[in-house]
């Protein structure tokens, strides 16, 4: 596995953003479908996703609803290892996905920083 070090890019709105949120794919379970419905809202309003994109948050919104079935076999039979490592591996890909698409506290920071380029003060090292 690989890891990146260093200082991520921020993320910034895409020049095509999609600006309506599509339906979710009918082959999903109904978690990820309700992750799907939960999500789409704030990465249409943060201008992030384009149609390129929707694998990827399809992914993220499996792994999710990936999690919260095996915890809900957990409920109802009790620990499993297998069942345990395979949620672990989904809390995993569903974490860092949320970090690409930012959808977590520290990726949003990363969204937000994007929109401050406008800033009305002289700055004597910019080039004109």
């Amino acid at each position: 596995m690989t890891h990146l070090r260093g200082i991520k890019p921020t993320l910034s709105p895409d020049r095509e953003p999609l600006r309506k949120a599509p339906p979710a794919p009918k082959w999903m379970t109904p978690e990820a479908r309700a992750e799907w419905k939960r999500i789409m809202p704030r990465l249409i309003a943060d201008r992030i996703i384009t149609k390129a994109d929707l694998t990827g948050v399809e992914n993220y919104c499996v792994a999710t609803g990936r999690v919260r079935e095996i915890e809900r076999l957990f409920a109802a039979g009790g620990l499993d290892k297998t069942l345990f490592g395979m949620q672990n591996r989904a809390m995993q890909t569903a974490r860092q996905l949320a970090a690409e698409y930012g959808l977590s506290p520290v990726s949003r920071t990363r969204v937000g920083a994007a929109g401050n380029d406008d800033d009305d003060t002289d700055n004597p090292l910019a080039v004109t």
